[in-house]
């Protein structure tokens, strides 16, 4: 088991500060992380409204693992992992490839949810 905490805390950290790189990413050049996105769009709301929303999650999920502790991180890392699933379906129904969606999004959802149960287990 005490093998098994560095690994759990060192992926869900991993995983929210790419979540923030995201996040500040379609904020600051919202076509190039849009096309990476798998769904290339114009600029907007849109755009804007994912880079917020990535940056505040992955925010949260630092927060959840710097001052609550590994099982409401556990639980957030749970119940975020409906993005990237979400994400799969957005880009295989507006035209993106299934490489991108599986190869991506699908992946990143797996691997959030073998951080929350590694973050479960401690």
């Amino acid at each position: 088991m005490l093998m098994l905490t560095p690994a759990a805390y060192g992926l869900a950290i991993a995983l929210n500060l790419f979540v923030v790189f995201i996040g500040a990413r379609f904020l600051l050049q919202p076509e190039a992380a849009a096309a990476g996105y798998g769904v290339p769009a114009k600029p907007g709301a849109y755009l804007t409204i994912k880079g917020l929303r990535d940056l505040s999650y992955g925010i949260l999920g630092l927060a959840l693992i710097a001052f609550v502790g590994p099982h409401a991180a556990a639980w957030f890392m749970l119940i975020v992992a409906l993005n990237p699933l979400g994400d799969t379906l957005i880009v295989l129904r507006n035209g993106g490839t299934k490489a991108v969606a599986f190869g991506i999004h699908f992946a990143t959802a797996v691997v959030v949810l073998i951080s929350a149960a590694l973050l479960f287990a401690v």
